[in-house]
C-alpha cells in the first residue's frame, strides 16, 4: 500500500460556492481524501452566485473549518463587478496576497502544492508556497488566460495583456507540471514554452462528470411544471451556465425569435443562470412568451434541471476552443441529453460530441446555422432520444471522478521521485 499524501490545495472557490470551478475541484478533492490522503484547501469565503459573500460567511477575513482529512481555510474574496477591470484585479490581488501568505506558512505540511487558475496570480501563490516546501508545484488551467479575456474583449489594454501573458509564462516555467483540460488547451501552452521546455510539462486530465450522481431521469418533472411546461410536449432547448461574456446568448434570443415568427409554440427555449448578459435576456424574455430566464438553481437540482430538457446548448465565442472547455458538457452526456453546441470547429467540444454520438456542431457565432441546427433537431424528438442514449453510454465507460482523480495522483507521485 502506498503512503498517503499531504495535498495543498488553491483555488478561487469551494463547496458551498457554486462556481463550475469549486463543484470540479470539490468533487476531486473528496476523492482524493476518500483514498486516505490528507487535503488542506486555501480558498475563498462563499461568493460566486452573488458576487457578494454569501449571507452567513461574512463579518470575518478568514474562517478555517477543520476536517478529519485536514481543513479548508476560507479568506475573504472582495468581490467586485466582472465590468469594473480594475476592481476585479485588485479583488484577486488582495485574495492572492492573503491565501499565498497563508499557502506559505500551511507548505511546511505538504507533499504537492497543486494550484488552479484562473486566476493567475494563484500560480504565483502556490510558487511561493512549493519554494518554501520545497515541493513540486502542479498548476491546474480550467481557462487559458489572458487568451479567453483577450477573445471576448474583456481585457483589450496592450499593458494588461502584456503583463498578464509574462505572469502565464512565469507560472509555467516554474510549475512541475501544467495540467489541461484538453489536447487542443495543451498545444496553447506547449507553444507558449516552446522551445525551452520540455512539451511533456503539459499534461491532459479532463474534468469528468459524476455519472454516478447525474443519471438519466423522465423528462416531465418538478423543475420543468415550474416553467409552465409539465403537461405539455413541447420541445424544451435549454442553456444552462454562467451568462457571461464567453457565452453568446444572443444566438439563443434570435432563434427563439425566429421561432415565434414563424407561430412555432411547440419549441421553448430556457436559460438558466446568472452573469453580465442577463439583462439581455431578461429583456427578450419579456416579449417571448417562449424564452424563459430561470435564476440560479441548487446544485442539488442539477440532475433534475439537466433531465427536463430534450435538448441542451453549449456556447462559446469564436476563438475559445483551445482555451476552454466547459464542464458542463460532461453533466449533460450523463444526464442522457443530447448537445448542439456553436464552437469552433476542431475543439474539444465539437471531438467529444463527434465521438460520442450525442449531439451536433455549429460554427461559432452563426446564427442562420446555429437557428436551422435546432429546428432540424427539434423536428426529430426520436434522434434526440437517440443521441441522448448514445451520450449516456459515453459517460459510462469515459474516465469518471475515481479516475481523473487517481491520474492526479499519479502525477503527483512522479513528480515527488
Amino acid at each position: 500500500m502506498t503512503e498517503p499524501l499531504s495535498i495543498l490545495v488553491l483555488c478561487p472557490h469551494y463547496a458551498p460556492d457554486t462556481a463550475p470551478t469549486g463543484e470540479v475541484m470539490t468533487a476531486i478533492c473528496e476523492q482524493w481524501t476518500a483514498r486516505g490522503h490528507r487535503v488542506e484547501v486555501i480558498t475563498s469565503l462563499p461568493w460566486y452566485r452573488d458576487h457578494a459573500v454569501a449571507g452567513g460567511w461574512s463579518g470575518r477575513l478568514v474562517r478555517t473549518q477543520q476536517e478529519p482529512w485536514g481543513r479548508i481555510r476560507r479568506w475573504h474574496p472582495f468581490p467586485a463587478d466582472k465590468r469594473r477591470l480594475a476592481a476585479r484585479a485588485a479583488s484577486f490581488a488582495g485574495f492572492t496576497a492573503l491565501a499565498g501568505v497563508d499557502a506559505v506558512m500551511a507548505a511546511g505540511r505538504c507533499d504537492v502544492v497543486f494550484a488552479m487558475s484562473p486566476p493567475l496570480t494563484l500560480g504565483a501563490a502556490g510558487w511561493a508556497a512549493a519554494w518554501r516546501g520545497r515541493a513540486p508545484l502542479v498548476f491546474n488551467v480550467q481557462d487559458v488566460f489572458p487568451d479567453a479575456a483577450v477573445d471576448t474583449g474583456v481585457l483589450q489594454n496592450a499593458r494588461v495583456v502584456a503583463a498578464a501573458s509574462r505572469l502565464e509564462r512565469w507560472v509555467y516555467r516554474r510549475a512541475a507540471a501544467v495540467t489541461v483540460l484538453s489536447e487542443g488547451m495543451a498545444a496553447n501552452v506547449r507553444a507558449k514554452l516552446a522551445p525551452e521546455v520540455d512539451p511533456d510539462k503539459v499534461v491532459v486530465i479532463p474534468n469528468a462528470a459524476d455519472a454516478d450522481r447525474i443519471t438519466p431521469s423522465d423528462r416531465h418533472n418538478r423543475y420543468r411544471a415550474e416553467l409552465g411546461l409539465g403537461d405539455g410536449e413541447a420541445t424544451v432547448v435549454m442553456y444552462a451556465g454562467n451568462l457571461g461574456h464567453s457565452q453568446p446568448l444572443e444566438l439563443v434570443i434570435s432563434a427563439a425569435e425566429r421561432f415565434a415568427g414563424q407561430g412555432r409554440t411547440d419549441v421553448h427555449f430556457v436559460v438558466n443562470g446568472d452573469g453580465v448578459a442577463r439583462s439581455a435576456v431578461a429583456a427578450a424574455a419579456q416579449r417571448l412568451d417562449t424564452l424563459h430566464l430561470v435564476g440560479w438553481q441548487p446544485p442539488e437540482r442539477l440532475a433534475e434541471v439537466l433531465a427536463a430538457a430534450d435538448l441542451h446548448l453549449v456556447l462559446l465565442r469564436a476563438g475559445l476552443g483551445t482555451t476552454s472547455v466547459p464542464s458542463k458538457v460532461y453533466s449533460v452526456l450523463a444526464a442522457g441529453r443530447p448537445v448542439l453546441a456553436s464552437v469552433d470547429r476542431g475543439s474539444e467540444v465539437e471531438k467529444l460530441l463527434d465521438a460520442s454520438g450525442a449531439g451536433t456542431t455549429v460554427d461559432p457565432e452563426d446564427v442562420d446555422a446555429f437557428c436551422a441546427a435546432v429546428a432540424r433537431m427539434a423536428d426529430d424528438p426520436d434522434g434526440l432520444v437517440d443521441m441522448g442514449r448514445r451520450g449516456r453510454a459515453y459517460a459510462e465507460q469515459a474516465a469518471g471522478l475515481q479516475e481523473v482523480a487517481g491520474q492526479y495522483l499519479e502525477l503527483f507521485r512522479r513528480l515527488m521521485r
